[in-house]
């Protein structure tokens, strides 16, 4: 049985702060197999309008050779590949970092419902540090941005994982 984050749908209404750390701490929790494989630990989850978890992945740019393996790319495209189809509305896309440009592209096509993330990411952040992509006003979608859940155990996995390079 997978685990349900929450109740309702993106349209009615925000989940509750318990429901989006308990996503977050999910999405720590997948991070944790990143430096297993040399990447950066950041986790991202996909969860359907019911809460049902539908995807999670990990950074794997090392793992794959691949410079577009972010965690949510990853994520949004095993969710599509669970629900037979590109849309992911209503959903919600949980990741430990403030996603960059081309992930917040990827949310705003895949018309994902909302977006909550725990450590900020000032130089390369696109949902509120550098740029604001996800709630540009130009976009045809703008999903709702929870930013800066438990933004300090997800700051430390970036932090621990770096000082490994120092």
């Amino acid at each position: 049985m997978t685990p349900a984050w929450g109740s309702g749908s993106a349209s009615s209404g925000p989940l509750s702060a318990a429901a989006d750390e308990a996503l977050v701490r999910r999405a720590i929790e997948v991070a944790g197999a990143a430096p297993r494989t040399g990447d950066v630990p950041i986790g991202a989850v996909v969860v359907d309008p019911e809460g049902r978890e539908l995807a999670v992945a990990c950074n794997a740019r090392e793992a794959l050779g691949d410079p577009t393996a972010h965690a949510e790319l990853l994520a949004l495209r095993a969710a599509a590949a669970v629900r037979g189809e590109w849309r992911l509305e209503g959903c919600t896309l949980a990741v430990t970092v403030e996603p960059c440009t081309m992930c917040a592209g990827a949310i705003g096509l895949a018309r994902v419902a909302r977006v909550v993330f725990g450590a900020w990411e000032p130089k390369t952040g696109a949902a509120g540090s550098l740029w604001d992509v996800l709630r540009d006003r130009r976009q045809s979608h703008r999903p709702e941005v929870v930013g800066g859940v438990l933004e300090q155990e997800c700051a430390a996995l970036l932090v621990s994982f770096f000082a490994g390079f120092r």
